[in-house]
C-alpha cells in the first residue's frame, strides 16, 4: 500500500431486471471507483440455460471497459465489482466478479470484505478436492456456494464463512445481496423502472438516477427473482460493528449510510476536532479530498480562515516508472502540489483524515516548511491508527504503524509539527449522531468484534504470500506449469 492511505478492498454492484444492465453496472462502478482502482468487472446473463458474458482486466473502470466490450455483455441482470488487493495478489486472475460452472449452473460472485476463517476453510475443501484457481478469500465462498442444495444450500454456506463481507451473487435465475451479521460493510438497495439495485454506497444510486429505498441490514440476505424480491436472516443476530473508517475516509462524501450524509459527519468531526484541540493560526489547509470537509468543520468552529493551499492531481493513474531517484519525494508531489505563496509567513493547520505511517504527512511539514509557513499545526480528525484491521483494510502490520510505535511527542518530532492533535473516539463517535456499540473502532481501540487467532492470522498471510508467490511464478514462467 501507499505511505499515505490506507487502502479498502472492493466495491459491488448488480442489477436485476434492467434491459441495460451492463451499461448500469458500468455507470455504477465508475461511482463506485474510489474503493477500488486496481482491476474492474462486470458479468451479465440472459436467463437459464445461457452462458454468461464477462469482461475483466486490471485498470479503471474507464480503461477497463469500452462501448464495444459493454455490447457483448448481453442480458437483463448484472454484477460487477471494482477491487484493491488486500487478499490474494495484484493478479488479472484474482480480479473480480469471479464466474464458476458447477453441478448447480453458473454462479457469479462479487465481495467487499475479508474473511478471518479463510485459510481454514480453503484446507477443508481442498482436502474435499475442490481446485482453486486465485489467491482470494472470495473464492472459498464460491465453492461453498456450489453445493447443489438450492437457495437452502446457499444460506448454510454463509453460515459457515466469518469475518466481513457484503456480497453479491448472481445464478441463472436471481441474484443475490448478501451483508455479514456484524454489518462490517456497507450495502444499499435502489430502484430504478422497476428494476431492483444493489450498491456498496448510495452515491452509485444519484450517478443512475435510482431510488435509494433502504440499506440491507446486518445478517440480510435478500433474494431477488422474477417473482420479486424476499429476504431471509440465515444469521445468528450480533453486536453490530461498522467500519467507521468508512465515514472517516472511504465512502464518498455524497453517500448516505444510516440515513446520514457522509459529509456532514466529517464536518461535524473537524469541529469535534476543534473542540478538543484548538489553536491559533492564520489558516486552515485540508489535505485533499478525504480532509476537506473536517477542515471546514474546523476552521467554522474556530472562526480561522479556510483555504486551499494544496492543489490534486486528478489524473495520476497507474504509472509504470518511480523516479525515486530523479525527483525527490516524487510519490508525494505528483498527488498534491502546495501553492507556496498561500502558506509563506503564514501560521498554519493541516487537517487530514488519519496518518498511518506518517512519512507523507511528514512530507506535507517539509513542504509548509520549506515554502516559508511560520508555524505548521497538524489536527487529525480520528484517532491514532495502533491496531491492524482483520476485516478487509490494509492497515500495515501494528510495528509499522506510527501511532503504535511512538507517543504524541514523538509523532509531532517525526512529523517536524509545531503541534499534532488527533480527535479521540468519543468526538469521533459523537460526530455521527449514532451510539458507540453501533461501530468497530478496533484499529483505533484493539476491541476486535471477533476473536481471531494471532498464530491462524501468521499462517492465513504465510498462505496468501506462498499462493501469491506461485501465481507471480506461473505468469513469468507458463512452460513450468503446462500440463499438457
Amino acid at each position: 500500500m501507499s505511505d499515505h492511505r490506507p487502502k479498502h478492498e472492493c466495491g459491488v454492484f448488480a442489477v436485476y431486471g434492467h434491459p441495460n444492465a451492463a451499461v448500469l453496472t458500468y455507470y455504477g462502478l465508475f461511482a463506485l471507483q474510489h474503493r477500488g482502482q486496481e482491476s474492474a468487472g462486470i458479468v451479465t446473463a440472459s436467463g437459464p440455460n445461457t452462458p454468461f458474458a464477462m469482461h475483466k482486466e486490471m485498470g479503471l473502470v474507464s480503461q477497463v471497459f469500452s462501448p464495444d466490450n459493454l455490447e457483448r455483455l448481453k442480458g437483463n441482470r448484472a454484477i460487477g465489482h471494482v477491487r484493491y488487493s488486500t487478499t490474494g495478489s495484484s493478479n488479472i486472475k484474482n480480479a473480480q466478479p469471479l464466474v464458476v460452472d458447477c453441478g448447480r449452473g453458473q454462479l457469479a460472485i462479487g465481495h467487499n470484505g475479508n474473511l478471518i476463517n479463510a485459510a481454514l476453510l480453503r484446507d477443508e475443501l481442498e482436502h474435499k478436492g475442490s481446485i482453486f484457481q486465485t489467491t482470494v478469500d472470495s473464492e472459498i465462498i464460491l465453492h461453498l456456494l456450489a453445493q447443489p442444495n438450492g437457495t437452502s444450500g446457499v444460506l448454510a454456506a454463509l453460515r459457515k464463512v466469518q469475518g466481513a463481507f457484503s456480497l453479491v451473487i448472481m445464478s441463472e435465475r436471481e441474484i443475490i445481496g448478501v451483508r455479514d451479521p456484524f454489518g462490517f460493510r456497507p450495502l444499499a438497495l435502489g430502484k430504478l423502472d422497476g428494476a431492483y439495485i444493489l450498491s456498496s454506497e448510495t452515491c452509485a444510486f444519484d450517478l443512475i438516477h435510482a431510488e435509494f429505498v433502504r440499506e440491507i441490514e446486518p445478517g440480510e440476505v435478500v433474494i431477488i427473482d422474477e417473482k420479486g424480491i424476499r429476504s431471509e436472516f440465515p444469521f445468528d443476530t450480533e453486536k453490530q460493528a461498522f467500519c467507521m473508517f468508512e465515514y472517516v475516509y472511504f465512502a464518498r462524501p455524497d453517500s448516505i449510510i444510516s440515513n446520514i450524509n457522509v459529509s456532514r459527519v466529517r464536518t461535524a468531526m473537524g469541529r469535534e476536532l476543534a473542540r478538543l484541540h484548538p489553536v491559533e493560526a492564520d489558516m486552515v489547509v485540508p489535505v485533499p479530498d478525504s480532509g476537506n470537509y473536517a477542515a471546514l468543520g474546523f476552521a467554522e468552529e474556530l472562526g480561522i480562515p479556510y483555504e486551499h493551499a494544496f492543489v490534486r492531481n486528478h489524473y495520476i493513474g497507474r504509472t509504470f516508472l518511480q523516479p525515486t531517484q530523479l525527483i525527490r519525494d516524487f510519490n508525494v508531489r505528483v498527488k498534491l502540489n502546495l501553492i507556496k505563496e498561500a502558506v509563506a509567513g503564514k501560521r498554519v493547520v493541516v487537517v487530514d483524515d488519519s496518518i498511518v505511517r506518517g512519512t507523507t504527512a511528514r512530507a506535507r511539514v517539509v513542504n509548509m516548511r520549506e515554502a516559508g509557513a511560520k508555524e505548521v499545526h497538524m489536527r487529525i480528525s480520528c484517532p491514532p491508527h495502533r491496531f491492524a484491521c482483520h476485516y478487509g483494510i490494509d492497515f500495515p502490520d501494528p510495528k509499522n504503524l506510527l501511532a503504535n510505535q511512538c507517543t504524541m511527542e514523538q509523532i509531532r518530532e517525526y512529523l517536524g509539527a509545531d503541534s499534532i492533535g488527533y480527535l479521540d473516539t468519543e468526538g469521533m463517535v459523537r460526530a455521527t449522531g449514532l451510539p458507540r456499540e453501533s461501530f468497530c473502532l478496533a484499529c483505533f481501540t484493539g476491541d476486535y468484534p471477533i476473536p481471531f487467532d494471532p498464530q491462524l492470522d501468521k499462517f492465513i498471510m504465510e498462505r496468501r504470500q506462498n499462493r501469491a508467490n506461485l501465481l507471480a511464478e506461473e505468469d513469468e514462467h507458463p512452460e513450468l506449469f503446462d500440463l499438457v
